[in-house]
């Protein structure tokens, strides 16, 4: 018997008994010797959520120091920490609440570049192109715009403006800058108060299509300083996502330590993220890329400044709720609106159903993976609430004009200040607040996603859960006994009986209220098609839905002359134990939640209100804050 079975048990003795003498006149510690009365004794599962930020960019990285950002990881920590500082463009500038955790994750090629030439390092002024580069930036204004959009420009085609204006691995400067980084990491983290991460990003350009990977580290600075990151940069490095696991297999066998990557956005590779047959550069999938796409890349960042990716409205045309925050503009060298079939490669609930087919073709499903969000910021700024945005990176900070400006400009195509999403936030059901914890439960998957509020969300499968279960106040005791936590893999039955969901969901202590809790299935029928559906099966209000199976909307408080709403729609709390109604026992299949607010005022719309900014019409004032939790899969036994 478990120990999680034993305190349930327990539990329940507990109950029946608080306030009654045990039998024959004996103590509860009599009659239960060696046991606790407190249900939260010995308790073996995580009790709450953990906030942080996978994906943050500083000065270090090469793009964030070519916009300007002068603020390094040691600002970053502190600001995640809770602490005020000065953004690069002059505002103070301070989180609601503090994070968690936080993981630094700077460009891997030409590391610390901008913070050289800020530094006028003799690195680069002893070199005549490097001074000149370096005497622009000094000068600041235009000039210094120029030298950075020069260097930008050279480093998208692959090339230089010269030798001493990289940063290569392997070189005594790469590694100063790196263990630089380390440094500011450890000096930052305070196991069970605050944890600094290790990590970098893998920034893989395929003909200006993004298949860019963060590389997170279990291990503190002792493992991580004994292998420089992975760059893209030949010979030594590669865009080739398999080369950069071949680099991770590399680190572990060297150091005995332990890696992840999380690849991001999606809907800018141009339709190359998500294969179903073989690589961008034709060559076919086949079980070993399966195997190893699983085994290193277990998470995928579904939500950031640069779009939404969950699902697509032409992927997902039953799905209401399906365009949201939808950046339909090709990356760096498309210079077009991207075509539709492009998209199926691109967005995380596609991705999913393909891993169901690719499971059955190849034997392992490499889009097994748990969602989380994060920011991407460039800023040093991991800020995701709409009401405290700072951007992308240093040029879209608050401004009166930012909602209008460019903040990206690729061929004919022009990325518009408003288009920016303020998002996303990463959960971590994790038992401390430690490298390790957190760590083990990303390569678990037990986390979740959200779009920047901190919602508290459970979601577990099984086959037996109740009513009971869920109104008895401590259901998360249940849902560990009884089945299996959100990232898990449903273990199978051979009755044609269908599996039970609990779910429920607490609202941001100081956000608004949920709308609705939706639990998205996906599967694939005998014949090897797939499909989906979204069911609304916990919601606020005395909504009914219609004959279609659709929930009227659950209105607006929002205010936007003031920049304010009101949480007198929707609930605090919401939960279900729900059944799938058209279950198959012989079909393969994915389920996960979406917990989705109430209306509240966007970003611009907060930038309109304080500032005065004008927004352009085609800009949405308001949101609808969401989490999406990672999957429960269910596989038919044999």
């Amino acid at each position: 018997m478990t120990r999680l079975t034993l305190l349930s048990l327990l539990l329940s003795a507990s109950a029946a008994h608080a306030f009654e003498p045990a039998p024959d006149g004996k103590t509860l510690s009599d009659a239960f010797p060696g046991k606790s009365y407190s249900p939260y004794a010995q308790r073996g599962f995580p009790s709450q959520p953990l906030w942080g930020d996978t994906h943050l960019h500083t000065s270090t990285s090469f793009d964030a120091g070519a916009f300007g950002n002068r603020l390094d990881a040691h600002a970053a920590y502190r600001f995640a920490k809770g602490g005020e500082v000065t953004a690069t463009m002059g505002s103070a500038v301070r989180l609601s609440r503090p994070l968690d955790w936080l993981v630094v994750s700077d460009h891997s090629d030409n590391m610390g570049l901008f913070d050289l030439i800020y530094a006028q390092d003799p690195a680069i002024t002893s070199d005549p192109e490097g001074n000149r580069i370096a005497s622009a930036v000094a000068e600041g204004g235009e000039a210094a715009v120029a030298a950075a959009l020069e260097l930008i420009d050279a480093y998208s085609r692959g090339t230089t403006v010269s030798p001493a204006l990289a940063v290569n691995a392997g070189s005594k400067l790469y590694r100063s800058v790196w263990q630089r980084q380390l440094a500011a990491a450890e000096a930052a983290n305070e196991p069970g108060r605050f944890t600094a991460l290790i990590g970098y990003e893998w920034t893989s350009l395929v003909e200006g299509a993004n298949m860019h990977r963060v590389v997170i580290y279990r291990d503190g600075a002792d493992r991580a300083q004994m292998v420089d990151p992975y760059t893209t940069t030949p010979p030594a490095g590669s865009v080739n996502p398999r080369d950069l696991w071949k680099w991770m297999a590399n680190y572990e066998d060297v150091t005995r330590g332990d890696v992840l990557a999380l690849a991001h956005n999606g809907n800018l590779s141009n339709g190359i993220m998500f294969p179903l047959d073989a690589q961008w550069e034709g060559t076919a999938l086949d079980e070993d890329y399966v195997r190893e796409r699983i085994l290193r890349e277990p998470l995928y960042e579904v939500t950031q400044i640069k779009g939404d990716g969950e699902t697509h409205p032409y992927l997902s045309p039953n799905d209401e709720f399906a365009d949201y925050e939808t950046w339909d503009k090709g990356n760096l060298n498309l210079s077009e609106l991207k075509t539709e079939d492009m998209l199926a490669g691109e967005y995380a609930r596609e991705a999913l159903k393909r891993g169901l087919q690719l499971e059955a073709r190849l034997g392992t499903n490499p889009y097994k993976f748990g969602m989380v969000g994060s920011t991407d910021s460039h800023t040093s700024l991991a800020t995701a609430q709409e009401d405290n945005f700072y951007g992308k990176h240093s040029g879209s900070e608050p401004s009166s004009n930012r909602p209008g400006h460019i903040v990206g400009q690729f061929g004919d195509v022009a990325i518009l200040g408003w288009e920016q999403v303020a998002s996303g936030l990463a959960a971590v059901w994790a038992a401390e607040n430690t490298r390790e914890a957190i760590f083990d439960a990303m390569e678990r998957k037990e986390v979740y996603g959200t779009t920047g509020s901190r919602l508290a969300v459970r979601f577990f499968g099984g086959w037996d859960y109740t009513g009971d279960d869920l109104t008895s106040r401590t259901p998360a005791f249940t849902g560990y006994q009884k089945g299996v936590p959100m990232g898990s893999d449903l273990p199978a039955r051979g009755a044609a009986e269908a599996p039970t969901f609990m779910v429920f969901a607490l609202k941001d202590p100081i956000g608004a209220n949920l709308d609705r809790i939706q639990i998205v299935k996906g599967w694939m029928d005998s014949e090897g098609n797939t499909h989906e559906k979204v069911y609304d099966v916990a919601w606020a209000g005395d909504r009914e839905a219609d004959a279609a199976g659709k929930l009227p909307a659950i209105g607006s408080t929002v205010d936007l002359a003031r920049a304010s709403w009101t949480n007198s729609i929707g609930r605090a709390e919401l939960g279900t134990v729900w059944t799938d109604p058209e279950f198959d026992p012989a079909q393969n299949a994915f389920y996960y939640a979406r917990v989705i607010e109430i209306p509240t005022p966007r970003w611009t719309a907060y930038d309109a209100f304080r500032m005065g900014a004008p927004v352009p019409d085609e800009s949405p004032m308001t949101t609808q804050e969401r989490a999406y939790t990672s999957p429960i899969w269910y596989t038919p036994e044999g």
